[in-house]
């Protein structure tokens, strides 16, 4: 029999004026697990994470703690004060940063000496010390998300819902403020929802990823499978697979399945009779451009000419658009594109390998 989850729905559905924005069948969180939701605005990631601290009237199904069903007003707000969430835009009172990080531990009144223990622990955590006595209507955006963040993790709770926390900060901010906050619910023993449009924040901090669509789960599972073996083209992009071909499979030779697209040629690792209809799924990372064609010197089975179609930022890296008969992307570090004088309208040759190919069964 399997164990209780420490907080698990059942059956969930959430109208909302008529229209329903939530269909959850079944949605599981383990003690201590960290679980990231990935979808479009309006898919209903904010919605799940109301339904689970019951602060939305569900048209039906149950919300469950250790097994036991939250049935009741009274049981409701006891769930509630074993969770915390963090929001987007971080709501501080008007008062000084010690006031606002000891807030939820002086509704919970603790003693004096505990709640100055805790909140200058969290206060050092999170780099806020020199900030104690500063007003929160003072501080930086950063600082406003550590203080938030840190007044959260203060009541030293079972459960943290995180609705985008660091978003519109810049990467560095960003970065140090996610390892601080990661490292602390480690240390706690916590288990987390973290919403995230972030690909490379969810697969970095989580156990599990979600991935919602108009209000239903499409896929859940480990990092590294919903990434590499998404179930289908929404999934795919959402997990950053920029290139997204249609094609059709010719035949299968010893486990290979090789596609028509656009009249090239894709092979694949796989399975597929000939006339089925597919996507062919690449990641940019995996796909490699040169100035001469490594065919016969490069265990890549799919090289093609190509010429280059935009060259573009993407952060720590570059993203060059290609024209390949098809459209491929792919990504370059700075010094590799200084030092292939890779431009708009050059033309090269781009590869990749056959196990870099994710192939999905279109619905017939």
């Amino acid at each position: 029999m399997t164990a209780p989850a420490l907080l698990e729905a059942r059956d969930l559905k959430v109208d909302r004026g008529g229209v329903a924005v939530l269909d959850v069948p079944s949605f599981r969180l383990e003690e201590g697990e960290f679980v990231s939701l990935i979808g479009p605005n309006g898919c209903g990631k904010t919605s799940l994470m109301l339904s689970l601290m019951c602060l939305l009237p569900r048209a039906t199904g149950q919300v469950l703690w250790r097994g036991a069903e939250v049935s009741t007003g009274r049981a409701s707000i006891a769930l509630r004060r074993r969770m915390a969430m963090v929001l987007q835009e971080p709501l501080l009172f008007h008062a000084t940063v010690y006031d606002n990080v000891a807030a939820g531990l002086r509704i919970r009144a603790l003693p004096r000496r505990e709640e100055r223990r805790r909140v200058m622990g969290y206060l050092e955590r999170f780099g806020l010390t020199a900030l104690e006595e500063r007003s929160a209507r003072t501080l930086s955006g950063g600082e406003s998300r550590r203080v938030s963040i840190a007044r959260a993790l203060a009541t030293e709770p079972e459960v943290v819902l995180l609705d985008e926390p660091f978003a519109h900060l810049d990467p560095p901010t960003r970065q140090g403020i996610a390892d601080d906050l990661e490292r602390t619910i480690r240390e706690q023993g916590a288990a987390a929802v973290l919403v995230t449009h972030d690909q490379a924040e969810a697969l970095r901090l989580s156990e599990r990823i979600v991935v919602m669509q108009r209000g239903a789960i499409v896929q859940s599972g480990a990092p590294a499978v919903v990434m590499n073996d998404p179930v289908n083209e929404f999934v795919a992009t959402c997990m950053g697979m920029e290139t997204i071909v249609e094609g059709v499979v010719v035949r299968h030779v010893d486990g290979e399945v090789i596609m028509a697209v656009a009249g090239r040629e894709i092979s694949a690792i796989g399975v597929g009779a000939p006339g089925d209809r597919v996507y062919c799924c690449i990641r940019p990372e995996h796909v490699t451009i040169e100035l001469i064609s490594p065919a016969g010197s490069s265990s890549a089975r799919n090289v093609f000419p190509a010429r280059i179609a935009s060259v573009s930022s993407a952060g720590t890296y570059l993203k060059v658009k290609l024209d390949c008969g098809f459209p491929l992307v792919a990504t370059v570090t700075t010094e590799s594109l200084a030092t292939l004088g890779l431009s708009r309208g050059r033309d090269v040759f781009a590869s990749f390998k056959a196990t870099a190919v994710h192939v999905i069964r279109q619905a017939c």
